[in-house]
């Protein structure tokens, strides 16, 4: 199904990212079939939770290359099409009404990283890297940039945005991004803790709770995630959207890296 392993468990519903071979990178596919699944089920009241997890070596490493390289030729209107669906994507994961548990290990990078902001608990393996690493690519976080500061505040996100970088998993539970780490041997063991500490919860009060919390504090609407659309639209065929893009994609230093900040 796209690279999307779904499985129900009980009250549970399980979404494997199914891509090891590209450590689950998303492209447009994968991104139109987690859409599709997350609509059907915000519809669902008899599920319970939703785990998000990552088949083979990592979570997430973000935008897949082969997507990358046809997003490096379209025009602006095709960009802007492509960064809607994701920002539609996160919107409805985000407003799901049950909780929302991610399962992290490996890499959570780019869009990888923007699941952990849209989930309500994240468990990590303590050896996760995590990181919003655009900018060193030409482009920017922008359609997880909501999610992102209404989970860890506009402070953190902007040091975390700007310096691009990957931390470990310890640096992100210290921002907030990660709820609890724990060695990877014992991930499943501390997963299913948490599931079953839900469990005991009733499914009504969960949704109320995630209701009343959308109301405190809102999640993006259309106008925003258009907004954050259109600024990775743009960013894309700009100059050095362009040249990271091709510089990624050639495994070389993008030009601005070799000009030095001074001149940039």
């Amino acid at each position: 199904m796209s690279g999307l392993q779904v499985e129900r468990r009980g009250g549970q519903v399980w979404w494997t990212l199914n891509r090891p071979d590209v450590r689950n990178a998303l492209d447009d596919a994968l991104i139109a079939t987690m859409h599709d699944e997350a609509r059907a089920l915000a519809r669902d009241e008899t599920v319970g939770v939703l785990v998000l997890a990552g088949a083979g070596a990592s979570f997430c490493a973000g935008a897949d290359l082969a997507w990358m390289r046809r997003m490096r030729d379209y025009d602006e209107h095709r960009n802007l099409d492509d960064a809607i669906a994701v920002a539609d994507l996160f919107h409805a994961i985000a407003s799901l009404p049950m909780p929302v548990v991610a399962r992290v290990h490996g890499a959570a990078l780019g869009g990888g990283a923007g699941l952990l902001a849209v989930s309500d608990i994240v468990i990590a393996a303590d050896d996760t890297q995590v990181g919003f690493t655009e900018a060193r690519v030409g482009i920017l976080p922008a359609t997880i940039a909501p999610y992102v500061v209404r989970r860890i505040g506009i402070a953190a996100a902007r040091t975390l945005f700007l310096r691009a970088h990957r931390m470990p998993a310890a640096d992100a539970h210290r921002l907030g991004l990660i709820d609890e780490t724990c060695p990877l041997a014992n991930l499943d063991a501390v997963v299913e803790e948490r599931l079953g500490e839900i469990a005991l919860g009733a499914a009504s009060s969960h949704r109320a709770t995630k209701a009343l919390l959308a109301e405190l504090a809102p999640l993006p609407g259309a106008a925003e995630r258009r907004l954050t659309a259109e600024a990775i639209a743009r960013q894309r065929v700009s100059d050095d959207g362009q040249e990271g893009l091709r510089a990624f994609l050639e495994r070389r230093t993008p030009s601005w890296q070799s000009r030095g900040p001074s001149s940039a």
